[in-house]
């Protein structure tokens, strides 16, 4: 009993965790789509988008609204968004997307994490070609939904690659035509389970499980700071 015990409290503390990672940076891409296109989910896209993600990860309803009536305060205006870029081991690459309302607090903090674990940040703009910016849109495959029928009415919509994995599909376009994609959905009423832009590597690197151990570390300490939002990687 005691081991079955510390196995649920355990399991606990990891949610817990979890949440208080993920939560405050959800919060905050709603803030931001608040922020740039007005409070009316029904009225701007982005944010509608935002909360579903969040609703996704169960942010509570009530620190989705607090969030939302936030883009109208001060602390909002001095919110930005800037996207940083580096190096690990290994050949490891990483583009680093934040939002932060202390540009000179995010970029020490991720020096320090990059010199910390065997990587370095570099010159914005440096690693962009190493990445190709992508609308991407995950919902679940369910027996309702016949994918070659989505596929042939997503093409209008700028779909230029469907995957499906684990019960999961991921519908792959052009970032410019991240509006016509998730408008799509929206048309056909197929519920989303994510919707964002991501950036996709163009060179994925392989590597060894020992390897990846030192990069998972410097991916996990980068994501685990406040102001990071999303980060992308070019391991395979």
């Amino acid at each position: 009993m005691g081991r079955a015990f510390e196995c649920r409290r355990r399991a606990k503390e990891a949610r817990w965790d979890k949440m208080s990672k993920v939560f405050p940076k959800l919060a905050k891409s709603i803030t931001l789509a608040a922020k740039n296109g007005g409070p009316d989910p029904d009225a701007n896209a982005p944010l509608r988008l935002a909360i579903n993600n969040a609703k996704a990860e169960n942010l509570p309803k009530d620190k989705i609204d607090a969030a939302i009536k936030r883009a109208s305060g001060s602390d909002a205006a001095d919110i930005v968004e800037v996207n940083y870029e580096g190096k690990g081991p290994h050949g490891s690459l990483f583009y680093v997307e934040c939002a932060t309302d202390n540009t000179n607090r995010s970029v020490g903090n991720l020096k320090t994490i990059f010199n910390k674990n065997g990587g370095q940040l570099v010159n914005s703009g440096q690693l962009d070609f190493m990445f190709t910016r992508k609308a991407v849109v995950e919902f679940e495959v369910t027996d309702e939904i016949n994918l070659e029928e989505v596929e042939l009415e997503l093409i209008d919509c700028g779909l230029e690659e469907l995957e499906v994995e684990d019960g999961i599909a991921r519908a792959i376009g052009d970032y410019t035509e991240f509006a016509n994609l998730t408008g799509g959905f929206e048309k056909l009423e197929i519920p989303v389970k994510k919707a964002g832009l991501e950036r996709i590597p163009t060179q994925p690197v392989e590597l060894t499980d020992e390897q990846m151990e030192e990069v998972e570390a410097l991916l996990e300490k980068i994501e685990d700071d406040d102001d990071v939002q999303v980060v992308f990687t070019n391991i395979g």
